[in-house]
């Protein structure tokens, strides 16, 4: 009988340990690099593979090289924090890495989120796997770049076609409303690089007769490529008046390229987005100015919209998150300075 109570006592004590281990918390296991970790809310939708409690939202963004990206970043965990999300940040090396982005979309599918947040590298490319989200009933949140597709349920991004139109509207008042000017853009594949693109020419050909773009190149977004097509456009245009770079990475080669070709003073350099090289250079005089999105918005709005429409609210087709134009008139002003990131 000893032996039998012993035993039992042994076995009564291994089911409690046993029953502890495992009881009903969810687990606190640390997720995917880049991602946040807010706290655990009760949210609809598919559980993050982390932790079981809120929904899990993947972003994928079109890089991580520029601090424009870490900024969309910054606003997609205070969103993930405020509402109870968990969400993971991701992006190629480099914008022109269009194949490893899909990878990483369909990695992303693979863990049946709840919702994905996505920004395109090639408007049409990401098109079959989205599909596949929309089959499996995962809504798509664009953002930053749209998709050439109805399937996301909105985009949170700028007026891409209204802010290059206002650099030109800039670009020409500053150069008097005459002569030859150039665009260095980052890619004619994703939405962002086609509309600037357009919204830059199309204001000057429809409202600046006097004022010729003499070329448009792309970069990737890459500082030294773009360095190397800005030195390559002004000694084919010795009358260059002005060059547009259309994201940061472009903005920073066109002022590499006008500096190492000795232009500084004569060839008129607008930008796009912030980072300090920008700020520094519009704190010197040696470029314009810029337009400003808002990055932290960006990344705000496209995981509050994810949760929206995990909820089952309709979402508009577009939410604009807006643009200013800032030179070294108002970089500092409060409205402005909120905008910047270095």
């Amino acid at each position: 009988m000893k032996g039998t109570s012993r035993i039992l006592a042994v076995a009564g004590s291994l089911a409690i340990v046993l029953a502890a281990c495992s009881g009903g918390g969810a687990s606190n296991a640390p997720s995917a690099a880049g991602s946040s970790q807010p706290p655990a809310a009760s949210s609809g939708g598919n559980a993050s593979p982390g932790t079981g409690a809120k929904p899990y939202i993947p972003v994928i963004s079109k890089g991580f090289q520029h601090q424009f990206w870490q900024a969309v970043k910054s606003g997609a965990e205070k969103a993930a924090t405020e509402l109870g999300a968990e969400i993971t940040f991701e992006g190629p090396a480099s914008e022109s890495e269009v194949d490893k982005q899909i990878e990483m979309l369909q990695a992303a599918l693979d863990k049946k989120p709840a919702a994905i947040c996505f920004a395109a590298l090639d408007s049409k490319a990401a098109i079959p796997l989205l599909q596949k989200a929309k089959d499996a009933n995962i809504p798509v949140v664009g953002f930053d770049s749209g998709v050439d597709s109805d399937i996301p349920v909105t985009t949170a991004a700028t007026d891409n076609i209204a802010a290059a139109g206002e650099a030109a509207k800039k670009m020409a008042e500053i150069i008097g409303d005459a002569g030859e000017v150039a665009i260095v853009a980052h890619d004619q594949t994703s939405r962002t690089g086609i509309d600037r693109v357009k919204g830059f020419t199309d204001e000057i050909t429809a409202n600046h007769p006097n004022i010729t773009i003499v070329d448009t190149q792309y970069g990737g977004g890459d500082q030294l490529k773009s360095t190397d097509l800005t030195k390559a456009i002004i000694q084919a245009h010795p009358n260059l008046k002005g060059v547009f770079g259309a994201n940061e990475g472009s903005a920073i080669g066109v002022l590499n390229g006008v500096k190492e070709s000795g232009s500084e003073g004569k060839v008129t350099v607008i930008g796009y987005d912030s980072g300090k090289q920008q700020m520094d250079a519009i704190r010197a005089g040696t470029e314009a100015g810029a337009i400003t999105q808002d990055p932290i918005g960006i990344g705000y709005k496209c995981v509050e919209s994810a949760l929206k429409a995990i909820n089952g609210e309709t979402l508009p087709k577009t939410i604009d998150t807006g643009f200013h134009y800032y030179d070294k008139t108002n970089i500092d002003n409060p409205d402005i300075k909120a905008l910047l990131y270095e």
